[in-house]
């Protein structure tokens, strides 16, 4: 059968294969990873940005607001009723002001938290054992961060998609394993916030009046 470019057994090995090109046609192709260098880039130069937010809490519940970021060290989480609760970071401390109380906000240092991480005045996701875990899946980048010096504090999981790279959402796993899932809208970075906007003395001011 020259000629005919029949090579004996093709068609057993071509059956045996199909099963395989079928499975791998069927598994969406993972995305390169936004790589760390490109990923520290970006969050240093997110100067100021606000989105409006949905929260997904440690138990369960979900919360609605917006969040407003002014790097470096300072975030002002708003929540819509019926929570009303206003979480502030500025001057090295959180405080969470209940919407339901007159009583001082609860605070503790901003450092405590693995949000510190994102908000620390410069970000280099390359540093020894700060990165757990960098992955990627056909949309997304995410990477796991902790404080090398105090792993106990928790972890912050970022999620990134790229062309052009863009914080999509986070989750927060405190020390005691309780987690915490904010969901970013569009990031609308750039403006002008004040200074006051995250200031702890302020909001404390005003309600008390």
């Amino acid at each position: 059968m020259q000629g005919t470019g029949y090579i004996p057994g093709m068609n057993i090995l071509r059956l045996a294969l199909a099963p395989i090109l079928v499975l791998a046609l069927a598994v969406p192709a993972l995305a390169e990873k936004i790589p760390l260098a490109e990923l520290s880039r970006y969050l240093n130069a997110l100067q100021t940005a606000e989105a409006e937010i949905t929260q997904v809490n440690a138990d369960g519940t979900i919360s609605t607001g917006k969040v407003f970021i002014k790097r470096p060290g300072r975030v002002r989480f708003e929540y819509a009723p019926p929570d009303k609760t206003l979480v502030l970071a500025g001057g090295g401390q959180v405080a969470v002001f209940d919407g339901k109380s007159n009583q001082p906000p609860e605070q503790y240092p901003l450092a405590r938290t693995p949000l510190n991480l994102i908000l620390a005045p410069n970000v280099d996701l390359s540093r020894a054992k700060m990165v757990v875990g960098h992955s990627a899946d056909d949309k997304t980048t995410s990477v796991i961060a902790q404080d090398p010096e105090n792993p106990e504090y928790g972890t912050i999981r970022l999620i990134f998609t790229a062309a052009p790279t863009e914080l999509r959402q986070w989750v927060i796993t405190d020390g005691s394993g309780a987690q915490t899932t904010v969901i970013l809208g569009d990031l609308k970075t750039g403006g002008d916030l004040k200074a006051s906007l995250f200031s702890i003395k302020t909001e404390a001011d005003k309600r008390a009046r």
